[in-house]
């Protein structure tokens, strides 16, 4: 492969690769390569399960309190394509992919492709060097990913996150009401939404009030545009204020 996109990518991944030809293997994309074995194919696949294993294992030991489902949420954000993408993107991983001419430049690259140079990166380090450098290269650049996604409403810290915001941004506090409950005393539902200087924002039924104010505090903050759903991992996240810094407070997100 070329010496300098060589250069360009050890420099990027803080790791000198003994076997080059596994770095260009990686890094060829299926539109450029003579059949799909050649590709990186192969390699995303193997990476993004050591990708995986190593994010378990590092929530495993950094939440000890966390139950199974909890730890779930919290990987599945973390190593969604959206957060995988954006780890690419920000070290340039994505502009060192060999791609056909009709694929464009990295900055036309869809975020899955994006996400897969990751990935196979991940497997070029562990196929070149084992386990202890690709981990040593997946924590230093998704730990950050890690703890954001566990502290974006992955348990239940919505009502917090939403008075934070109304304070700072409307200058009112949140309120929570409960609009009607159904059921017997056994096996009771309760309606409530929440409420900022008079409006009133999306309701949801949940079989307790704690948990029907956590979803009514997200309802809110996805319509006023501070949180969205991941489209992969189907899970909350909190956008950067500069997205919505701007928007006025009766403008909600289309």
């Amino acid at each position: 492969m070329d010496e300098q996109v060589r250069e360009q990518a050890e420099a990027i991944l803080d790791y000198r690769f003994r076997d080059p030809s596994i770095l260009e293997s990686a890094l060829t994309h299926a539109s450029v390569a003579d059949c799909r074995l050649a590709s990186n194919e192969r390699m995303e696949f193997f990476g993004d399960s050591v990708l995986g294993m190593v994010v378990c294992e590092y929530l495993y030991h950094r939440y000890p309190d966390y139950l199974e489902g909890e730890l779930t949420k919290i990987k599945s954000a973390a190593v969604s394509r959206r957060s995988c993408a954006n780890v690419a993107r920000a070290l340039g991983l994505d502009a060192l992919l060999i791609t056909g001419k009709g694929m464009g430049g990295p900055c036309d690259l869809p975020r899955s492709l994006s996400a897969a140079v990751l990935e196979t990166l991940v497997a070029a380090i562990y196929l070149d060097g084992g386990l202890e450098p690709a981990r040593a290269f997946i924590l230093r650049h998704m730990a950050e990913p890690i703890e954001a996604a566990a502290s974006s409403g992955h348990h239940e810290n919505f009502k917090s996150v939403l008075q934070q915001h109304a304070q700072r941004r409307y200058g009112h506090s949140a309120t929570y009401v409960l609009l009607d409950e159904k059921g017997p005393d056994h096996a009771k539902c309760f309606e409530v939404c929440v409420e900022i200087d008079g409006r009133r924002f999306p309701s949801c039924w949940c079989p307790s009030k704690k948990q029907a104010e956590q979803r009514a505090a997200l309802n809110a903050l996805l319509e006023m545009g501070v949180a969205r759903i991941d489209e992969e991992s189907e899970e909350p996240y909190l956008v950067a204020e500069e997205e919505f810094a701007d928007r006025l407070p009766g403008e909600s997100v289309t």
